[in-house]
């Protein structure tokens, strides 16, 4: 999947005190190709006011930009895609022309998901991580790879993925990473998105 391999997740609690759009056109300068906007707490306004410029810094870059739960948002915005949680469920009807990703625990969830027609999920919490905590205790690698194996579409680990443990979640057959903290938080976001596109390969 090359650059689409990374996805940033976004929350504007992470970015240390900087402008959320800020830090995402950082990251979309060298080299992010998705980005999903999780920010939960906002009201739709609210939501829609935040995602109109990322739009435009996504497309301008050719990147894919995925809202979560809001489909009106989406659309209004002329996403590419939304991200639902597990428990959500989308169908096809009611996110016209846009790409479903899903938020999964386990392998039966996975398998329900690419029943459902959602292009890739996301699965965690793969490693121990503070954001993650409230979805259980990490998983580890190998539950991962049982997700991997249990369905066809492509599976994205989450939860406190580091560029140094790349190598052992892509041996699972993962096709790739979603983060937040490790580039949101990083000193330089820029750089953090550079050092996981590299050990992405």
């Amino acid at each position: 999947m090359g650059a689409l391999s990374l996805c940033l997740v976004t929350d504007r609690d992470a970015t240390r005190g900087r402008d959320l759009v800020a830090v995402v056109a950082e990251c979309v300068e060298a080299g992010l190709r998705l980005v999903q906007v999780r920010e939960k707490d906002l009201s739709a306004a609210a939501l829609l006011a935040l995602c109109r410029p990322i739009r435009e810094l996504t497309r301008r870059a050719g990147a894919r930009l995925f809202v979560n739960s809001n489909v009106e948002v989406a659309l209004e915005v002329g996403a590419d895609g939304i991200h639902r949680p597990q428990a959500l469920v989308i169908v096809a009807e009611d996110a016209p022309g846009l790409s479903v990703a899903v938020s999964v625990h386990r392998p039966e969830e996975a398998i329900d998901a690419q029943k459902d027609g959602a292009e890739f999920v996301l699965f965690g919490p793969v490693y121990d991580t503070p954001r993650k905590r409230a979805f259980g205790p990490p998983q580890g690698v190998l539950r991962l790879a049982e997700v991997v194996r249990a369905v066809s579409i492509p599976v994205f680990a989450i939860g406190g993925v580091t560029p140094e443990r790349v190598g052992e979640v892509r041996a699972t057959g993962a096709a790739g990473v979603a983060v937040i903290s490790a580039i949101l938080s990083a000193d330089s976001p820029a750089h953090a998105t550079r050092r996981f596109l590299e050990a992405l390969g």
